[in-house]
């Protein structure tokens, strides 16, 4: 397995030349893609919030040791090279970049995964970690896996938003009415919507493992389905607060 030092900055074809290239300055194929699979190893070159010059631009993010990653277009999850690429059997090196006229990438660590959900793209939450023991890499990978499959219950909602208990004790609390919106469906629509409402698990999946104990209180907050469907229109979500400040802003300037 081959080792870049984290925080330092390479060209493609320094990469190359460190794995032992005879031509390294020779980049054009899948070298010039955002990601590509060198023998047992994958390499990912992340444009952060810029568009590549392959036009891969989809609001690719990181966030402190998170990074929210898109796929190439038209990839879905049951790709190969999708199915290769998550599945912690080959180590994932990470490679960021601000700048997209920028040559160098940073070179960030090991990735993770944390969470996927199935498009065209794909998007990916990879957690960045330094580890150099390709095993607990895998391990931890596998794990995840496994915890995710244990979880998800469709592509984009998961458990914790179904749970009767969860969703009866938050409401209690908060009531029917959006905390985003004020919009109340009972009041608008008399019977027909009483007790109708959606409930938003504010902690994101990448954020959970095993150890998680959901708190109806903090972590659900009762929103309409339009709210609710703004909240993630961006990875990582939005939050309560943030679509707030966006609704009132927009209100207060019209």
């Amino acid at each position: 397995m081959n080792y870049f030092n984290i925080g330092k900055k390479y060209t493609r074809k320094e990469i190359r030349k460190e794995l032992g290239f005879a031509e390294p300055e020779k980049i054009g194929g899948i070298w010039s893609t955002g990601y590509l699979q060198h023998e047992d190893e994958f390499f990912v070159f992340t444009n952060i919030s810029t568009a590549g010059r392959t036009g891969h631009d989809y609001g690719n993010r990181l966030d402190e040791d998170l990074l929210y990653w898109y796929t190439k277009r038209n990839t879905t999850i049951n790709s190969p090279t999708t199915q290769k690429l998550i599945s912690g059997k080959f180590p994932v090196h990470v490679f960021i970049r601000e700048d997209s006229n920028d040559p160098k990438f940073e070179y960030k660590g090991l990735g993770v995964v944390m969470d996927y959900e199935d498009g065209a793209p794909v998007a990916v939450t990879w957690k960045i970690i330094s580890l150099s023991n390709l095993s607990a890499v895998k391990n931890q990978t596998v794990e995840r896996l496994k915890f995710l499959e244990g979880k998800k219950i469709s592509k984009k909602v998961n458990v914790y938003e179904r749970d009767p208990k969860a969703r009866k004790a938050c409401l209690n609390h908060y009531g029917y009415t959006c905390v985003v919106c004020n919009f109340n469906f009972e009041e608008k629509y008399g019977e027909i919507g009483k007790e109708f409402i959606h409930v938003h698990h504010e902690k994101e999946l990448s954020r959970i493992d095993d150890s998680y104990e959901i708190d109806p209180i903090e972590d659900m907050k009762p929103v309409c389905p339009n709210c609710h469907a703004m909240i993630h229109r961006k990875r990582p979500a939005y939050t309560v607060e943030e679509l707030k400040n966006k609704l009132n802003s927009k209100l207060y300037n019209s």
